[in-house]
């Protein structure tokens, strides 16, 4: 029976997470966030009452609720941090205080406690790497000029990488997992109005129930291999487990090759299925996509990588995974789950 500290347990990957191991095993979840609008549930639930356990609270600031908990728990999951790059351009030192130098005494306790650390480290890191397939083990991670801020968040997950990887090399138990665009419900919230401020899928999806414009930055030729959550989850699980301890010591890529489509080709998946649901279709009629350049849309700091395949071969091999759920299933599941809450994104016009 493990015990899984889940810092940023409110967020996305986190409520999934708490989710499915509720739902599965019989482990414990020892959860902290600051807010619990998207774990309310299963805060609610009686069934789990006994083995959900929450802490209002910043890793910021509650560092004796923390460390304390790094102790008590098996499995430590740091999953608190800033992913979006309208951020990354605008703030970057925000993104290092919390991404890098908040998560650092997490990682450094996780060690000293002898626990097995799941850390995420994130697709970003290869930067704008020239390979076909994006290798954990071999491929080179590349990023801009000092000039573009957006990388700072690359350059922030890449040094914890390391560092805990020369933890690793003094007996740290750790596995890093690296998500390639993974989407689901409950991503970014879709009242957010704001372009820029939450990840694509999530942006497009609000534009089509508020009838805006949909905006492709550059053309949107970039392409993304799209993760579907419950397919990101099941991988977790199985590193949590650990069974012989085969993902000790290892970086996992945590993404689905065959879901590789540019952002034009996402808005225009996004708008067909649209069409097909009567909650969404008549804000859908009025989106037209416009183009935008980078500049204009995030700043002059923005950079992209035109494509990010991940190679996912010692993901399968060890962990006896794959991922097995299709774009066109992905955005579906996307679009039902989010029919109850068109009147309130739609208010947002008002």
């Amino acid at each position: 029976m493990k015990k899984v500290l889940i810092l940023g347990v409110n967020g996305f990957i986190g409520h999934h997470l708490s989710k499915r191991i509720l739902e599965t095993t019989d482990w414990h979840v020892y959860g902290m966030d600051m807010s619990t609008d998207r774990i309310a549930e299963l805060l609610d639930n009686d069934a789990y009452k006994s083995r959900m356990h929450f802490f209002e609270g910043d890793i910021t600031i509650n560092k004796e609720w923390v460390e304390y908990h790094v102790k008590k728990c098996d499995v430590i999951l740091p999953l608190v941090a800033i992913a979006t790059p309208s951020t990354y351009v605008k703030q970057p030192l925000r993104v290092f205080e919390l991404d890098f130098e908040a998560n650092l005494p997490i990682v450094r306790s996780a060690a000293k406690y002898g626990k097995h650390l799941v850390f995420p480290s994130t697709s970003e890191v290869y930067g704008m790497c020239h390979d076909e397939e994006f290798d954990p083990e071999n491929s080179e991670l590349i990023c801009g000029p000092i000039n573009k801020p957006r990388w700072i968040y690359s350059n922030a997950k890449q040094l914890m990488d390391r560092v805990i990887w020369g933890y690793g090399m003094e007996g740290l138990n750790f596995t890093l997992f690296r998500p390639f665009n993974w989407i689901g419900a409950g991503l970014d919230s879709i009242h957010t109005p704001k372009e820029g401020s939450s990840r694509v899928v999530t942006q497009f999806f609000g534009h089509i129930v508020r009838g805006e414009n949909i905006s492709l930055v550059d053309g949107g030729a970039q392409k993304r291999a799209f993760t579907y959550i419950d397919d990101g989850i099941d991988a977790l699980i199985r590193i949590i487990a650990n069974k012989n301890g085969v993902a000790s010591g290892k970086i996992y890529n945590i993404g689905n090759p065959t879901n590789n489509y540019s952002i034009r080709d996402l808005a225009g998946m996004m708008l067909t299925l649209a069409a097909e649901y009567p909650e969404y279709a008549e804000g859908a009629k009025h989106v037209k996509i416009v183009e935008t350049t980078s500049g204009a849309y995030y700043g002059a700091g923005y950079q992209d990588v035109q494509n990010r395949v991940p190679k996912i071969t010692n993901t399968c091999e060890d962990l006896g995974w794959a991922p097995t759920t299709t774009m066109a299933d992905s955005l579906r599941n996307i679009f039902d789950a989010y029919r109850s809450q068109v009147a309130q994104a739609k208010a947002l016009m008002d």
